[in-house]
């Protein structure tokens, strides 16, 4: 089954003018343009539809791209802008280690006054503290200094 059977696009008179205007003026990113092309050619609303091979020679991109442009189309439900625009992230890829709560206990730490036989906090110090508080998770010597002088908390 055809990429243009299983997903179709059908594209109103106004979402066409659209498409034409970001593929001709270039004032978007490459890719934003390469996928309107793509939508363009794909459109069955102005008669035959070339195949996804076709398509994707003339535009320049791969088939899984022609696939994976009408996909979007038909899961955006429609909306050209969602489909040709980039995706928002909805989470980080990896989660902060340092929150707020984490950061607020270290310059508390880092404030208060030095264990015995020390005359002032250090990074090292201070990284084996953390490491000793259960409710802050182990920190590297360099993120707490990071931390430290992301908030300008000078340890003296």
């Amino acid at each position: 089954m055809s990429s243009q059977k299983k997903y179709p696009v059908v594209l109103s008179a106004e979402d066409r003018r659209a498409l034409v205007r970001v593929t001709t003026t270039g004032v978007r990113s490459a890719s934003m343009i390469r996928r309107a092309r793509v939508l363009l050619a794909l459109d069955t609303s102005v008669g035959e539809v070339d195949s996804r091979v076709v398509i994707a020679d003339r535009v320049g991109v791969s088939c899984e791209t022609v696939r994976l442009v009408s996909k979007r189309f038909v899961e955006t439900g429609g909306d050209v802008w969602a489909t040709i625009g980039r995706k928002v992230r909805e989470l980080p890829p990896v989660p902060a280690i340092v929150t707020g709560e984490v950061e607020a206990r270290l310059i508390a730490l880092a404030c208060s006054t030095p264990p015995e036989g020390h005359a002032r906090w250090s990074l090292r110090l201070l990284e084996k503290h953390v490491a000793l508080v259960e409710d802050i998770p182990d920190l590297d010597h360099s993120t707490i200094g990071r931390v430290l002088k992301k908030r300008n908390c000078v340890l003296t």
